[in-house]
């Protein structure tokens, strides 16, 4: 069949939208027809170069959608399930799943390539073989993808809105209730509040922060942390570490998330020097991967007896926590639709990018077509 998808043809240029053939299901694979994709920042780290991907890809990580079709031996979903999809597969087996740690599932490893096990490529056109992001590439109308990267959600409950569940919601979430492990009464900064920070807020928040402080430059996103349960919003770290010194009797922060879109040297310096004797510091945000960008004094961290840790997907495990996130939502403790600042279709990739750049979304949506 064929399918219009947007795509990443080379770096540093334009997300373009091309027609592209794609395979049905082969064994353990789906069919998915997307109703909603989320614009998530990770897609710009591929189209700008920031994280080097095989190209070209079809972008997209973030997804919602309906299961059309199964291949032999499909055992998690069924034709006419709504499904979120999870941006790292999760086979259950191998050492990480096995021991409560799906986020790390070594079936995560090509999803910068793009690629399905057995070496398979569903999507081809004009240049050959086509890698879909994350293995899922929800920017496309349709796509084959691994049962491992779908999980069964609720008939009733809204795709639009439980899209965000594939990604930004639980990486930030966990950032904070599982990676920093969050307690009732502890003084916590957020540094960075777009589709993971402000998740990160949520989520430190129902953990039971007592003191919880956003920082972002921007004055739209630290009102939002604001609405969202943070009990201060600043601008720079300077002021999140001289307010978290006055409220604790001057030791700083317990527990720093960094959820910046692109994470720079100053950020984690930043953030490192705010954390408190006993802290920790959880690194979610990215930057190129030949990049040092932590240079901190390792006295200071033995002394202080200070934490540096990486969180990826917010140290969820996909197949319990996003059901769990979204029972959260359907109960009123998670905002998802307070979220979304705007949604654009598919040939609006671009413009959905340019405000997502421009600090103008905490997250936009796109709406397939079909």
């Amino acid at each position: 069949m064929k399918t219009k998808a947007a795509v990443v043809y080379e770096t540093g240029k334009p997300i373009e939208i091309e027609e592209l053939e794609l395979d049905g299901p082969k064994a353990g694979e789906v069919l998915i027809r997307y109703t909603y994709a989320g614009l998530c920042h990770s897609d710009v780290h591929i189209s700008h170069g920031d994280m080097e991907a095989r190209l070209p890809m079809v972008l997209g990580h973030e997804g919602a959608g309906i299961i059309e079709e199964v291949g032999e031996g499909v055992t998690r979903v069924a034709p006419g399930d709504h499904v979120v999809c999870s941006f790292i597969p999760n086979c259950g087996v191998c050492r990480w799943c096995a021991t409560g740690q799906q986020a790390i599932c070594d079936m995560g490893a090509t999803i910068l390539e793009g690629y399905l096990p057995g070496d398979r490529w569903p999507l081809s056109g004009p240049k050959g073989k086509y890698g879909s992001m994350c293995m899922l590439g929800t920017f496309s109308q349709y796509n084959t993808i691994h049962q491992n990267s779908v999980v069964k959600v609720d008939d009733d409950l809204p795709l639009d809105k439980a899209v965000l569940v594939g990604c930004g919601v639980p990486t930030g979430w966990g950032s904070a209730v599982n990676a920093a492990d969050v307690q009732p009464g502890e003084t916590v900064i957020v540094s960075g509040i777009g589709g993971i920070g402000i998740n990160a807020v949520q989520g430190a928040r129902y953990a039971g922060a007592k003191n919880l402080i956003a920082i972002d430059p921007l004055q739209n996103k630290r009102e939002k942390a604001m609405e969202l349960g943070a009990t201060h919003a600043v601008a720079t770290a300077e002021e999140a570490g001289d307010l978290a010194r006055a409220m604790t009797n001057g030791n700083g922060a317990d527990k720093t998330i960094v959820t910046a879109g692109l994470v720079v040297e100053e950020i984690v310096t930043g953030a490192f020097n705010a954390t408190g004797k006993g802290g920790t510091v959880v690194l979610t945000g990215l930057n190129r991967l030949d990049i040092n960008n932590v240079q901190l004094p390792g006295s200071i961290m033995t002394l202080f007896k200070k934490t540096v840790k990486g969180a990826l997907f917010g140290d969820c495990n996909p197949t319990v926590d996003i059901p769990k996130i979204l029972g959260l939502y359907q109960s009123g403790d998670l905002k998802l639709d307070e979220l979304i600042t705007r949604t654009y279709t598919l040939e609006q990739v671009n413009e959905g990018y340019d405000d997502l750049l421009n600090g103008k979304n905490i997250r936009g949506v796109m709406v397939h077509e079909h």
